[in-house]
């Protein structure tokens, strides 16, 4: 019951906030905030919002497996994000888009364009419902599931929840409700923190102490490069994470999109950047404390590293205090990524695909269908899930962004035209060679990690620049 208590509070809260932002809201609010949004507020919910209910339930218990090596790639995002913010952002703001796919049809041409944009809509629904479907398993697992309420009717209720209090304001509602949830995911999240080493009877600088000092404390690894934790791998692949789950993802960009001018949106892009390797040391610090505690409480690890932190948190061992802020910290982080997700998937879908940004019916109704379909995703995602969580988001998303990168890397860094007919199809190829590549690596003895974003992304590229016509394009404001 003080779950659901504190669901309804929380919603409360938000359904206030979008009253307020959703006042006269027209189709320019609900794309684009009017581009009038605060940059450091952008920013500060930019973190919640990147981190989701995925980031709060894996990273904890990734340090069972393989330490806290997850840092190498939070290192790599700081590189990425500067490559957003003085590439990327800059072209958007010079050509004032909506959707950021629309370069590609000025660019590349009408195919190119379509194609980019289903890449996304396939790609973000993909990986928004995997985020979400952690809060409607928790939530299933230890309130609604005790009541015989069936997993289908708690994913329904979520996402309609979601609906009432974005298809108003849209994009212009959330850059304020991320800073509300924002906060609300780290507070809870350093209180969490703080019970734990309690727990252990350590306070804060002993239990920051005891965390330095315990093998799983372990980032760097240099030394194997079969490994798929090797630094460099980690590395270079966070940089390449972040420049196409952020600066190639429509709802990561629409946010950056709604500051007043472009310097705001850098220093946005930036600040956030920075802010990934703290957060993410606190989730894998806290993450060890837990496995020092099972340890010393002679509880089992189990089976699913995911597991890790809901076993204590949400199942009532460390107190109601703790299951409030459980409840708090992982409502916060996937709501405040799902919603902006639907509302980014609508975008996408009234500008891109039906090229009707102004029609104020159209885009109430898609909200309506991408909602919808969000449920369908989040079921099917719990009828096939066998990995980590986290681990199958980057691994979908490695296959879907692939193109995604080639086509954005072609388009600027080349002058060449393209031959607009061939390229659905060079889109569609490039995941499945990776696929045969992947698994004939695999019968050798080497394991892609997420570098296999990067070999999509090059496939992509090579099939564009061999079937491309020698046309040269000569507007450099669509190329670096």
């Amino acid at each position: 019951m003080i779950i659901v208590i504190t669901v309804l509070v929380y919603f409360a809260v938000l359904f206030a906030v979008s009253r307020v932002t959703g006042r006269r809201a027209t189709n320019e609010t609900f794309f684009r905030a009017d581009r009038r949004s605060p940059w450091y507020m952008v920013a500060f919910g930019m973190v919640g919002a990147s981190i989701s209910g995925v980031t709060v339930v894996s990273v904890p218990g990734m340090v069972l497996k393989t330490d806290m090596t997850y840092l190498q790639t939070c290192i790599g995002f700081i590189f990425g994000y500067f490559a957003v913010a003085f590439l990327l952002l800059p072209l958007y703001y010079r050509h004032n888009l909506t959707t950021i796919y629309t370069y590609l049809g000025n660019r590349l041409g009408r195919k190119s364009y379509t194609t980019g944009a289903s890449f996304f809509l396939l790609s973000k629904m993909t990986g928004a419902a995997v985020r979400f479907y952690v809060v409607c398993i928790i939530l299933q697992r230890f309130v609604f599931g005790t009541v015989g309420v069936p997993f289908a009717v708690t994913v329904v209720a979520m996402v309609a929840l979601i609906w009432l209090y974005t298809h108003r304001g849209g994009i212009k509602t959330l850059v304020w409700t991320d800073t509300f949830q924002t906060t609300c995911l780290f507070t809870s999240l350093v209180l969490i923190f703080v019970s734990v080493a309690e727990a252990l009877g350590l306070g804060f600088t002993d239990a920051v102490a005891a965390v330095a000092a315990d093998p799983k404390s372990r980032i760097f690894v240099f030394d194997d490069w079969v490994s798929t934790q090797n630094f460099w791998k980690q590395f270079v692949s966070g940089i390449f994470i972040v420049i196409v789950m952020t600066g190639l993802d429509q709802d990561m960009m629409q946010k950056n999109l709604t500051c007043k001018s472009l310097r705001e949106a850098q220093k946005d892009m930036c600040c956030y950047g920075f802010a990934f390797v703290p957060a993410n040391m606190l989730f894998l610090a806290l993450g060890v404390l837990l496995a020092m505690l099972a340890s010393r409480q002679g509880v089992g690890i189990p089976a699913s590293t995911d597991e890790l932190l809901p076993m204590f948190a949400a199942g009532g061992s460390l107190g109601t205090a703790v299951v409030v802020l459980f409840t708090i910290g992982i409502v916060a982080a996937s709501f405040s990524s799902a919603d902006s997700a639907l509302t980014s998937l609508t975008t996408c879908f009234c500008v891109d695909i039906c090229g009707r940004q102004g029609d104020e019916k159209l885009r109430r109704r898609v909200h309506i269908a991408i909602c919808c379909l969000f449920v369908v995703f989040i079921l099917l995602f719990r009828a096939i899930n066998s990995t980590s969580v986290i681990d199958a988001i980057y691994i979908l998303c490695s296959y879907t962004y692939g193109p995604l990168l080639g086509l954005f890397a072609y388009g600027l860094l080349t002058r060449r035209g393209v031959n607009d007919r061939v390229v659905p199809w060079i889109a569609v190829a490039s995941p499945l060679i990776c696929l045969a590549i992947d698994k004939g690596a695999a019968s050798m003895g080497y394991r892609f990690g997420y570098e296999l974003l990067m070999l999509n992304g090059a496939i992509t590229f090579a099939g564009l620049y061999l079937t491309s016509n020698k046309t040269e394009y000569h507007d450099k404001d669509h190329c670096i």
